[in-house]
Formats: C-alpha cells, sequence, structure tokens
C-alpha cells in the first residue's frame, strides 16, 4: 500500500485526478502491513483544515441522507442490499465518537448500531461468529458494529484467550463468512481508526481530567497500553489476512477527528453510490390515483 507521504505528493499534482478515498485508504489483500510506516495524523486527501472539512460534511450529510433513503425504499421492493460498516481501532481511537457524529447523518430508523464487548456466557457457549450473525443489518440497513468478529483475532490474540492453531483458523472462517455476507447484497466497510501512542495518552488525560469523562474510563485501558505492540501486531495480522476483494480494510487517520469523521463519511458515500439504490416504481396508475383523489369532496 503506498505510504501517506506518497499520497500527499499525488495529490499535489494537479496534472494527475484525484483518486477516490476508498482506493487511498484500502489495503490491498495479501499485503504485509506495518502501521508504523503510517502516519495517525495525516490528511491523505480532502479538505487540509477543521474548518474545511465541517463545511464539507454538511454537503455529505445530504447526499449520505438521500442515499440512505434509497436504500431502505428499495428493500421495499425486493432488493436485498445492505451496508455495514465495521469499526476496529485501539481505546479512545473514535469508535463511539464515529458513531455519533457520522452515523448521526442517517435516519436512525434504517440504522442498526450494535457494540460488541466481551462475550457473555451464553455468547462462549456458540461458535465465535454466532453472535455477530444474529446483529447483522436486514436489507435496506445501514449496519454499524462497534468492535466486532475481530475481537476474537485481536483481544484474543493479545490475551491469550485461544490456542494459536484455533487463531489461525479463525482468519479464514472471516474471510468466507464475509464472502457470504457479500454474495448475499452486503457491501461491508471496515475501518481501522489508526491512532497514535502519544494522541491515545493525550486522550485518555483528558478523560482523567474531566469528571463527566470518568464514566468512559476503564483502569483496564492502561494495562491495554502497556501492551500497545502486541495490540500492532494483532492488528496488522488482521489486516494483512482478511483485506479482500470482497470486504477490504481501510486505514483511516484518527488523531484529528474532524479527518477521521470527513474520511469516513467519505467512505460510506462511496460505497452507497456504488450501491446506487434507486426508488422502486408505483404499482398503480398515476393519473387514476390524482384524479379520485381531487374528486372527493
Amino acid at each position: 500500500m503506498a505510504r501517506t507521504a506518497a499520497r500527499k505528493e499525488k495529490k499535489k499534482r494537479p496534472d494527475q485526478p484525484q483518486a477516490a478515498l476508498r482506493e487511498l485508504l484500502r489495503i490491498p489483500e495479501g499485503e504485509a502491513v506495518d502501521l508504523s510506516s503510517y502516519d495517525s495524523r495525516a490528511v491523505p486527501a480532502g479538505p487540509e483544515s477543521k474548518a474545511a472539512a465541517l463545511d464539507d460534511l454538511t454537503r455529505l450529510a445530504e447526499r449520505l441522507a438521500g442515499l440512505q433513503d434509497r436504500l431502505y425504499a428499495a428493500s421495499t421492493a425486493g432488493d436485498p442490499r445492505r451496508l455495514l460498516l465495521v469499526l476496529q481501532g485501539m481505546d479512545t481511537s473514535g469508535k463511539g465518537g464515529t458513531v455519533k457524529h457520522v452515523i448521526g447523518h442517517f435516519n436512525p430508523a434504517g440504522c442498526r448500531v450494535r457494540g460488541f464487548k466481551a462475550p457473555t456466557a451464553e455468547e462462549r457457549s456458540h461458535p465465535f461468529l454466532w453472535r455477530i450473525k444474529h446483529a447483522l443489518p436486514e436489507p435496506g440497513e445501514i449496519g454499524i458494529f462497534d468492535r466486532s468478529h475481530y475481537e476474537d483475532v485481536l483481544v484474543a490474540r493479545v490475551r491469550e484467550l485461544a490456542p494459536r492453531r484455533d487463531l489461525s483458523r479463525r482468519y479464514g472462517q472471516i474471510n468466507r463468512f464475509e464472502q457470504s455476507l457479500a454474495d448475499r447484497g452486503t457491501t461491508v466497510v471496515k475501518v481501522f481508526l489508526h491512532i497514535g501512542y502519544e494522541e491515545q495518552r493525550a486522550r485518555l488525560l483528558a478523560r482523567l481530567d474531566n469528571p463527566d469523562k470518568h464514566w468512559k474510563f476503564d483502569p483496564a485501558d492502561i494495562d491495554d497500553r502497556a501492551l500497545w505492540p502486541a495490540y500492532q501486531e494483532a492488528y496488522e495480522l488482521a489486516l494483512e489476512r482478511c483485506s479482500t476483494d470482497a470486504a477490504p480494510w481501510y486505514v483511516v487517520p484518527s488523531d484529528r477527528k474532524w479527518y477521521r469523521n470527513w474520511a469516513i463519511s467519505t467512505l460510506l458515500l462511496e460505497h452507497l453510490e456504488a450501491i446506487d439504490p434507486a426508488y422502486p416504481k408505483g404499482e398503480f396508475d398515476v393519473v387514476e390515483a390524482r384524479e379520485k383523489l381531487l374528486a372527493m369532496p
């Protein structure tokens, strides 16, 4: 995958057309990943200031809402298509913030948001994909996963919650599962929110400094921070082994919250435009219905 610096250079050359953001941020299938080579404060494409990003988000919000409306309407006529946004990242990387600021563009009636924490006793009694399958969006919906099935190759790997042979098999199971989703009309958009080590420290400290944010702080986050290298390695393996044509991974620099929100909004827009849902035609005579309505007292 092209390095961030290369992306910036490409963007600045006016003789070349700007590539779609999903091409710039995508992890190519089978390519080795080194997260240390990605700048978590980068602005690979798009607005280069917070003010410009906020202005652009107003335009994006209107287009996203229109596409969501069309997607939902199409499902009433039997269109099976839907979209699933998968959010993964280290603590404080902005999964919850993305749900708040990006998914807020949509009609909540057409969204299905699910956060995945440590599995319950019942969930542990089933295969690891069981709870995921029960949370998938229906036709016409936009689903959002705050964490996901990838926890079972991330936390499970770092914390040694499963034998390595089982973990190795899970990558293939995930790929087959996501391929089956794509085959049934689900567009899978997987986003790794890439936050820097020092930025995470600053965000954790900000939570400690604000009593209103103490509910968001978990002392276990400090323990996980001590395992940062192991988590980075686990993410690198997941990105490398599970970025496929059917369900690619996108790395979004997330130190700048405004850029994170703009980038994910743009990725969703590009994917919804590719789906290109259409309003179904009415199965009735429009002229006759109009005349009948006007004839009524």
